[in-house]
């Protein structure tokens, strides 16, 4: 009875023809005899469930339950719907608690003629189940279930705080064969290959399976799914940017014997642990963090270094702060903690840093982040670090370091995830923490920082369910770095520098923009300014400068000037990172005063984006044509021009076509063919790359109805 156990337990997406079920909800069986009736007083059916390659009483990885006993001992319960002469209907409904995987279903029948009689059933999958009350994952909001464990699409926010654009991605977590990739993601992880009996028993918990796939989804400690790649060389893999789905990675992992798939970075990595994450049947959504903060030694601190012209340095204790940073929500309840700490929880499976020797993180409470409850499981301090540290810029000249400023508001911006059934994005930064410079939030601030000075970290874990959370180092320069940063206002500033653009930065062309000198004082100000320009990578690395200029600037008292600069595209294209990321920065000093002015910008090149048409109505098994509008942007030849169309229910697989070269601002489209075989609404997502560029993107939404 798969397709009506299917639809009432929300699995019909993935398949009608096997059995996938969820927890704490009650499936049906039909039984049918050979020879006579079951015969309820007289006869005995006994069911036996058992997951995982040591199944056990004990631990609950194995099931006796009978249909004649409505007090068994077993949290397993069967009850008879009806019975006929020769077939019988009967429920099972498994605990709530129960582990999640694939289980092996058989019977005895012990007939009041004495003679017992065992069959082995078959097989069936058992997931975390959303909807029933009692689940750990239970989320109350039917539109939230489906937006975030059924919708198979959605939008990962990439960019700067100041041009964020949406990113196409495919789920797929209902696609063929992810499923049984995902059970297998289980049984490849390192907790499994060591302890598989434990293993099993504790996947009931969504807080362990959540750490489990978190590690599984990178590979720094095992197998995993994705290698990462920060060194803008990926000639043995795929260029991260180039991925529009997760089905063809999973496949991919899959398909090789679990061997890593080249390359991941943080938006990958968080889109493939949604699909996992959503197909397990745990509510999972896709957050980004603007201005993320990466804080190596757990001191709150981000340190910033510029040279004297301006230009940012890397630094040995490898603290940056990323343009944009992505990481999972997963909805759960958290009895480990104390009550009001449930709900969305943080897990991050970009490896940055350990958690208990294995690179993952999470999951931390984000109402815990925001109140600064630094001390509760899992890698809290880290997290509340990405949104809520403060920044300290230094500047280096002669071997000597001078502290420029520290601004405490510059981290954690624009917090973005998609919204519910909708294509628009929500500003969820409220429930990170409290707005920038009002008195609460530095009060929090402050409780975090005390908390990690006095080391007061506890475990809450109950016997050897759980892995402590990771202890997080002081700095080794605690005098500077644990410094409590002060409440009183700031001296008053004498000059101000800004800088503004003038044109849209769009890539192929030339950037225009001014620096905008104010004199707020009643004296005459003479400035040296130096300028400098960088490409940097979404993790905040930065990479050589390619263009500097020094502007001398004299300021009447309250004058305002404007120092106009211009990078060509000559200048630019070939120092690009495929991020697409320019920091623009201007250190400036007075000729009376040894103060100096810091203010840096950064400017994201943007792409036209493909069009994607509809020709006619999209009708389930119907043939149905798709056009794919798409141009070379630059004023330059580019070529080896790859197109990849993909979108679950609409696509079998990945679409792939070769187009060669494009010549000049060349626009050009092709036609492509496909028959839908899912009924609803459905994306398409397309991705072109070239020697040149690598992510060009665009989606449509399409309406698939049923066939009439």
């Amino acid at each position: 009875m798969s397709s009506r156990n299917n639809v009432r337990h929300h699995t019909e997406e993935i398949t009608v023809d096997h059995l996938l079920v969820r927890r704490g909800q009650a499936f049906n069986l039909t039984l049918y005899f050979r020879n006579r009736g079951f015969q309820p007083g007289l006869d005995n059916i006994i069911f036996v469930v058992e997951t995982g390659p040591l199944p056990d009483l004990a631990l609950g990885t194995r099931a006796v339950f009978s249909l004649a006993r409505h007090h068994s001992p077993s949290p397993w319960i069967a009850w008879l719907e009806t019975n006929g002469a020769t077939s019988t209907e009967v429920s099972l409904c498994a605990p709530p608690t129960a582990a999640v995987g694939r289980y092996l279903l058989k019977i005895h029948i012990d007939s009041f003629q004495g003679s017992v009689t065992a069959y082995q059933l078959g097989e069936f999958i058992l997931l975390f189940n959303p909807w029933c009350p009692e689940d750990a994952v239970y989320l109350d909001s039917e539109p939230q279930r489906q937006e975030y464990v059924m919708n198979d699409y959605g939008f990962i926010y990439q960019g700067s705080k100041n041009w964020i654009r949406p990113c196409p991605w495919n789920y797929g977590q209902f696609e063929e064969k992810i499923i049984d990739i995902c059970l297998k993601l289980l049984d490849k992880s390192l907790h499994f290959q060591t302890d598989p009996a434990t293993d099993c028993a504790l996947r009931g918990s969504p807080i362990y399976v959540s750490r489990v796939v978190c590690a599984m989804i990178n590979s720094n400690d095992d197998n995993g799914v994705l290698n990462g790649n920060w060194s803008e060389n990926y000639t043995d893999g795929a260029n991260p940017a180039e991925w529009t789905g997760s089905v063809a990675i999973l496949k991919q992992w899959y398909a090789t014997g679990c061997q890593p798939v080249r390359y991941g970075q943080c938006w990958v990595f968080a889109a493939v642990m949604c699909t996992v994450m959503r197909c397990l049947g745990i509510p999972t959504r896709v957050i980004t963090n603007f201005d993320s903060g990466h804080d190596t030694d757990g001191n709150l601190i981000i340190d910033e270094y510029y040279d004297n012209t301006g230009r940012i340095l890397g630094n040995k204790k490898k603290d940056t702060i990323w343009n944009f940073h992505v990481w999972n929500e997963c909805w759960m309840a958290r009895k480990d903690l104390p009550p009001g700490y449930g709900g969305w929880q943080v897990l991050d499976a970009t490896p940055q840093e350990m958690s208990n020797g294995i690179y993952c993180c999470g999951p931390a409470s984000v109402r815990a982040i925001k109140d600064g409850e630094v001390d509760l499981n899992y890698d809290t301090p880290f997290v509340f670090s990405m949104v809520n540290a403060d920044c300290m810029s230094w500047l280096v000249q002669g071997g000597k370091e001078q502290k420029l400023h520290q601004d405490t508001s510059s981290v954690g911006n624009f917090i973005s995830t998609k919204s519910i059934q909708g294509d628009e994005r929500d500003d969820i930064t409220e429930n990170y923490k409290y707005e920038e410079g009002s008195l609460q939030e530095r009060q929090v601030f402050l409780k975090a920082l005390q908390k990690l000075k006095a080391g007061r970290f506890h475990s809450s874990r109950r016997g050897a369910e759980l892995q402590p959370s990771r202890p997080t180092p002081l700095s080794r320069d605690s005098s500077r770095s644990l410094h409590t940063p002060s409440l009183r206002p700031s001296d008053v500033v004498q000059v101000s520098l800004k800088f503004k653009l003038l044109d849209p930065p769009n890539m192929g062309q030339d950037i225009c923009f001014v620096l905008l000198a104010l004199n707020m004082s009643s004296q005459f100000k003479d400035l040296k300014v130096n300028l400098s320009a960088q490409s940097l990578l979404h993790n905040g690395s930065p990479l050589s400068p390619f263009w500097q200029d020094i502007a001398f600037i004299t300021l009447s008292p309250k004058e305002a000037k404007t120092y106009p600069c211009k990078i060509s595209y000559s200048q630019y294209s070939q120092y690009l990172s495929t991020d697409k990321l320019i920091r623009i920065s201007a250190l400036g000093e007075e000729k009376s005063s040894p103060e100096k002015i810091l203010v840096n910008k950064i400017i994201t090149l943007s792409y036209p984006s493909i069009t994607i048409n509809v020709l006619g109505a999209a009708v389930v098994n119907q043939p149905l044509s798709i056009q794919v509008i798409f141009s070379n942007p630059l004023s330059e030849q580019v070529e080896d021009c790859v197109l990849t169309v993909e979108g679950s229910g609409l696509f079998k697989k990945q679409q792939k076509v070769l187009l060669g070269v494009l010549k000049p601002q060349q626009r050009a489209s092709i036609i492509l063919e496909t028959v839908p075989f899912k009924s609803g609404q459905r994306q398409i997502q397309a991705n072109m790359r070239s020697n040149k560029f690598k992510d060009i993107k665009g989606y449509r939404n399409v309406y698939v109805d049923f066939a009439l």
